[in-house]
């Protein structure tokens, strides 16, 4: 509803633009996902410094005949050497390849904060449904009012097409429901680090349904506008262990508003949660980060306008495998400021930038988000938002690695840095748990995720 007058042409102008039923491409322009260009829609050739490879197909299996699902995932290309180190001192060089907000964890750490720089290597891969279903939805898919129609079980729009601003909300429409795999199982920890680099874990096992990709859903309609299901059971500390979070994430979150409950371990009770959404702050993060800023940007997004920037070179984080090793321990990853360079990994990567900025009349903390996303997978690797002033005031990054046993492309790791405050959230850690993703397991159905279900499984 348009609550002042004096924004309702601004408002009407982004509806019109929401309610696009322009088809993405034409058959012709979506044959280039054939041949010129990767099934998901990155550009399947080189850069002609030779930096970045062409695309040959990705990690489409596990190089490791006895890896287990579930398993710490050993590290594919043991024998890789940094070939750069960018450092304070030396960025200046490197300017052109960085985002903003990682020239601003250099200018606030100038002493710790190093970025290592590996051959870049595009492991992204997904199953041939998942091809095959983009291939559909390239002259299929629309944006239909705040959600998108034409298109399920693949990336809806793999090559943008329309306005500038039409572009760049497909883009952030394909890392919404990017491919991540079907059901996945996860056993993590997550802390808020404090100025002085003291943290307190809180540590939990999450299931996420993605519904968007069961392949007996054939139709938008099918969804009945649930992309997906999440569960969270806390297991520590005491304190907390044995309360839980579920959550329906619908589609177009105009037409309804996520559902959540909480599971109160104490009482035994289910009650409706508060509307979890936008810029409501995360109470396991300490105020580092908001609804919306998990998994680097998720939610209706209808409180921002958004431009393409276009396409550029970047050093983002991809193929992390060494912090996730069952040898490292969260104290030493961990440390003030930001985490363990020495156990982090960047490459020269193409990515699509992406800006939103918050329409006249609408509130959040962020007035302006800028998202670099990976042109192979769709996902945002690293996300810098602006203050009320027009400040940098946090940057997001998303360290990527290749689950190659799914195959798929996703983080196995979450920062969220207040340069402010020199504080950061981290989610996601597991080297120190006794598993992690694990993408086997067939999907429980969707009776698994109700809350009558979340009472009879709560315990305390």
């Amino acid at each position: 509803m348009i609550k002042k007058i004096v924004w309702a042409s601004a408002a009407l102008v982004v509806s019109l633009a929401a309610t696009s039923t322009q088809a993405a491409v034409s058959a012709a322009e979506a044959d280039k996902l054939k041949s010129t260009l990767t099934p998901l829609g990155g550009e399947k050739a080189g850069n002609k410094e030779g930096t970045i490879p062409a695309w040959t197909g990705g990690l489409t299996k596990s190089p490791f005949p006895n890896y287990k699902p579930g398993a710490h995932q050993p590290d594919p290309f043991p024998g890789d050497k940094p070939v750069a180190v960018i450092t304070a001192q030396n960025m200046n060089q490197y300017a052109d390849n960085l985002a903003e907000g990682q020239k601003a964890l250099f200018r606030t750490y100038p002493q710790t904060f190093k970025m290592n720089i590996y051959p870049s290597r595009r492991t992204e891969a997904a199953p041939q449904f998942v091809y095959d279903n983009t291939f559909k939805c390239a002259t299929a898919a629309k944006v239909k009012d705040w959600g998108i129609d034409g298109c399920v079980g693949g990336i809806p729009f793999p090559i943008l097409s329309g306005s500038n601003s039409e572009q760049a909300l497909q883009a952030v429409w394909n890392h919404i429901v990017r491919w991540r795999g079907e059901y996945i199982v996860r056993k993590a920890s997550e802390a808020a680090v404090q100025r002085n680099g003291s943290y307190s874990l809180v540590t939990s096992q999450q299931e996420v349904d993605f519904r968007f990709y069961h392949r007996d859903i054939k139709t938008v309609a099918q969804l009945n506008n649930v992309l997906f299901n999440y569960l969270s059971f806390t297991t520590a500390p005491a304190r907390l262990a044995g309360g839980a979070v579920l959550l329906w994430e619908t589609l177009d979150q105009r037409k309804d508003q996520r559902q959540a409950w909480g599971y109160n371990a104490g009482q035994r009770r289910v009650r409706q949660a508060p509307n979890l959404s936008y810029d409501t702050p995360i109470a396991a993060a300490d105020g580092l980060r908001t609804a919306d800023d998990t998994d680097m940007y998720n939610g209706a997004p209808d409180k921002y306008t958004w431009k393409l920037v276009g396409k550029k070179e970047i050093y983002i984080p991809y193929n992390n495998y060494k912090m996730g090793q069952p040898n490292v321990k969260y104290k030493d990853l961990l440390m003030p400021g930001h985490v363990n360079p020495a156990y982090l990994r960047y490459e020269l990567h193409r990515v699509w930038i992406v800006e939103g900025s918050l329409q006249a009349g609408e509130r959040h903390i962020y007035s302006k988000r800028r998202f670099y996303i990976d042109e192979d997978s769709w996902g945002i690797a690293i996300a810098d938002q602006y203050d009320g002033r027009g400040d940098l005031w946090r940057v997001s990054m998303a360290y990527l690695k290749s689950y190659y046993d799914v195959p798929t492309v996703w983080t196995g790791l979450d920062t969220f840095h207040d340069l402010q405050a020199h504080r950061y959230h981290v989610q996601n850690l597991d080297s120190e748990e006794d598993s992690t993703l694990d993408f086997s397991k067939p999907s429980p159905g969707d009776e698994y995720f109700t809350p009558a279900a979340l009472r009879r499984r709560g315990t305390r």
